[in-house]
């Protein structure tokens, strides 16, 4: 028996009691399933929910368990053939950009080039406000308008876009132009096959000067050096370096995680960046020096390891460009001005500030690009 908590763009938020009287927290997508109204019998799934994972705090509604409308009352076939989440249960047949039927397939048939639109990316979801921010107060400070930015997200974590609040409400505070869901991800404002043509679909038929790639909300870890979902990050600057963009690597930096392995540059970041990537990126390194009188001793010892792990980056095969950027106060005070709550593995802003300095400095970067 499910009642209705809150919604926001593509969810339902629900408390469904069980039959032995327990009420679990749990998130509907009417697109796939249909309204749930008050009182609805549903079918859930609770595997990551009963694990406790970090992104896992609800219960997700398979279907309704309510007799089927009768014959007639469904909706016609959606136009579109691409099928995301393939050949689940939960399957998502969509139009893409980039298919035949697509009003935009004839601009999109023989796109080749990005003509130098910067392109940041991140290995977490969580970056993505923060390099929004980043870019905002960078054309601020210019006396620039705000970047038209696009959000292509990636398959490596959360596949339907409408599990991020963040995304939602980045879109409805104007911080986000669109989202482009692409691989086996869905529920963008456009739906695209590969990151390729949603790079190129973000720069094209959004219009952004600036596109942000990340997976989705809830990457996955393994505590091994290649089993972790954001080597997808190392991918997307080959992509958009082949398609003739300007890639920008915004660092996974943590001053504050309790795994060694994330501590000052994310060996996330140093496998990505370092053995994934083939083309050349700008890595964005940032440096503490500006915000240190608010800090102790402890952060200018994080500056310099991340300064010396970075530079390791430098020397790969790549050619990355090292690019150091001072974490200007001003900008350390936008952060804390963004319309989402701030939040990485559970930590927020003000717990572990130099995971979103790291991110911010890429976006501030990126923007300069636009007109450099």
């Amino acid at each position: 028996m499910a009642s209705l908590t809150g919604s926001w763009h593509g969810v339902q938020q629900l408390l469904v009691t069980l039959d032995g009287g327990a009420q679990v927290p749990a998130l509907g997508y009417p697109s796939l399933t249909g309204e749930v109204a008050v009182g609805d019998q549903v079918l859930l799934n609770a595997s990551a929910y009963e694990r406790g994972l970090g992104t896992g705090g609800f219960a997700l509604v398979v279907g309704r368990t309510d007799p089927p409308p009768p014959d007639g009352a469904q909706a016609p076939p959606a136009p579109g053939h691409l099928v995301k989440a393939r050949y689940t249960p939960t399957q998502a047949m969509v139009l893409g950009v980039d298919e035949q039927e697509s009003p935009h397939h004839a601009l999109l048939r023989d796109a080749d080039s990005l003509d130098g639109t910067p392109v940041v990316v991140a290995d977490l979801h969580s970056s993505l406000p923060a390099i929004v921010a980043g870019a905002r107060w960078a054309a601020e400070m210019d006396g620039r308008p705000a970047p038209r930015v696009a959000y292509v997200m990636t398959d490596g974590g959360a596949l339907p876009a409408w599990f991020s609040r963040t995304v939602a409400v980045l879109r409805d505070a104007g911080w986000l132009a669109a989202t482009v869901t692409c691989g086996q991800a869905y529920g963008g404002d456009l739906e695209a096959v590969s990151v390729h043509s949603a790079l190129l679909a973000a720069r094209l038929v959004v219009g952004a000067d600036l596109v942000v790639v990340t997976q989705g909300p809830g990457n996955l870890g393994t505590g091994t050096r290649w089993g972790f979902s954001g080597v997808s990050a190392g991918e997307a600057v080959n992509a958009a370096a082949t398609l003739g963009a300007r890639p920008v690597a915004a660092l996974r930096v943590s001053g504050a995680d309790e795994r060694e392995r994330h501590r000052g540059v994310s060996h996330h970041s140093a496998t990505a960046y370092g053995r994934v990537a083939l083309a050349p990126a700008d890595v964005v390194v940032p440096r503490f020096t500006a915000v240190l009188p608010a800090y102790d001793e402890r952060m200018a010892l994080l500056d310099a390891q991340v300064l010396e792990e970075s530079a390791e980056l430098g020397l790969t095969s790549a050619g990355h460009r090292l690019v150091e950027i001072d974490v200007d106060p001003a900008l350390a005070a936008a952060l804390e001005r963004t319309p989402v709550r701030l939040s990485t593995m559970g930590r927020t802003l003000a717990q572990d500030p130099t995971a979103f300095y790291a991110a911010a400095v890429a976006g501030a970067h990126a923007q300069r690009l636009i007109d450099g």
